[in-house]
């Protein structure tokens, strides 16, 4: 299916970079961003997910720039190529997901969790298939971006997927990359609807469960 191939097998290397924080957005002299400067960027990429949400990849730079509330020729400095801006967003999303694996193991119990961090691959997934064409030239670019983020997917979904198997409430014998591989293709199928996809994730889900015991 579609997409499949941006979910690539995770080395050791990449687990030990992904374990390291995202990098801190910097300016084009390479140097932490005053805190005006990046509300701006923070500003810029809400806006332009939102816009590629709404408009798809056709979304013009002015139609973010006027969401954001900045002139264009802030999101050029910030963003000098429209690639650039993919590529902060895909991060950010990235980043979502970890942020939502760590809140279901904080919040929530083992089998929850476990539930809870599917549903929110389900929408990582979605939006990531809003740019996929764009991302697939953003990782030819860059290929530690797509093994460093499938890195970090793959460890959020460890924490809450080991905390279950711990629990007992999940099955001992599967782990975190082959749970990805069995959901990135559903999620990123062009032919599924938005509600096939969060069904066949919850079939997934379902087939993860610790399988209750023989009466």
């Amino acid at each position: 299916m579609a997409g499949f191939e941006n979910f690539p097998v995770t080395s050791e290397k990449d687990s030990r970079e992904a374990e390291e924080e995202a990098p801190e957005p910097r300016d084009a002299e390479g140097r932490p961003m005053r805190a005006d400067a990046r509300r701006n960027y923070e500003r810029l990429v809400m806006a332009a997910r939102r816009v590629f949400t709404d408009e798809g990849t056709g979304a013009s730079m002015e139609a973010v720039a006027r969401d954001a509330g900045v002139g264009i020729g802030t999101l050029y400095r910030h963003f000098p190529k429209r690639i650039d801006l993919v590529e902060a967003v895909y991060r950010n999303d990235v980043e979502e997901l970890v942020t939502a694996a760590e809140k279901a193991v904080a919040n929530s119990g083992p089998l929850e969790a476990v539930d809870e961090f599917l549903q929110a691959f389900v929408r990582y997934a979605e939006a990531k298939r809003t740019l996929l064409s764009e991302l697939r030239e953003a990782f030819d670019k860059d290929p530690e971006l797509k093994s460093r983020s499938r890195a970090r997917i793959d460890q959020a979904l460890d924490l809450v997927l080991s905390r279950a198997q711990r629990a007992g409430v999940v099955r001992g014998d599967v782990d975190s990359s082959e749970v990805v591989s069995m959901i990135a293709p559903v999620c990123t199928s062009s032919v599924l609807t938005a509600e096939q996809s969060a069904r066949l994730v919850g079939l997934v889900f379902d087939g993860l469960r610790t399988p209750a015991p023989p009466r």
